[in-house]
């Protein structure tokens, strides 16, 4: 004769479809709410990766005004005029970049370079996570020097 109570005990033995059901729908509580906040935390990331690497092209512009006596000029390249000397500039002593991905920001769209036209003043500029004009928090245009910085040069 079979004991009922060892039947019971040997059904027992794994889970419910019901209970797996409810782990997969806690994992995926857990999930819908975490990844919303890592993918803002890697934007914020982003943009401040943008905001460094615009100031860095922004001093490398400067060591190449102080070695060469000018601004990197269209004629010359822009900021490509950074990495290599192409056309001889008198006094280049760079390669002022490290390689030609420093010239795009982290979205992977190149970085501008504007000249004003009496060629005294400059803006290195990203436009941020959306690539359009304006913006915030993440899609906040990044430039560099800053508009205080640039006019106080001016004085």
């Amino acid at each position: 004769m079979r004991n009922p109570a060892r039947r019971r005990l040997k059904g027992s033995d794994g889970y419910t479809l019901t209970e797996m059901l409810v782990v997969v729908g806690v994992i995926a509580l857990i999930a819908a709410v975490l990844v919303p906040s890592l993918m803002g935390q890697m934007q914020r990331a982003r943009a401040k990766a943008a905001r460094v690497q615009v100031d860095n092209i922004s001093s490398a512009v400067e060591m190449f005004r102080s070695d060469v006596g000018h601004y990197p000029t269209s004629a010359e390249g822009g900021l490509k005029a950074l990495l290599t000397n192409g056309s001889t500039i008198e006094g280049w002593t760079g390669p002022y970049l490290k390689d030609a991905k420093t010239l795009n920001d982290p979205w992977n769209r190149q970085i501008r370079y504007e000249l004003a036209a009496d060629a005294e003043t400059f803006a290195v500029t990203s436009l941020g996570a959306d690539g359009k004009v304006g913006g915030v928090g993440p899609n906040l245009d990044l430039q560099a020097p800053t508009q205080a910085a640039a006019a106080a040069s001016g004085s």
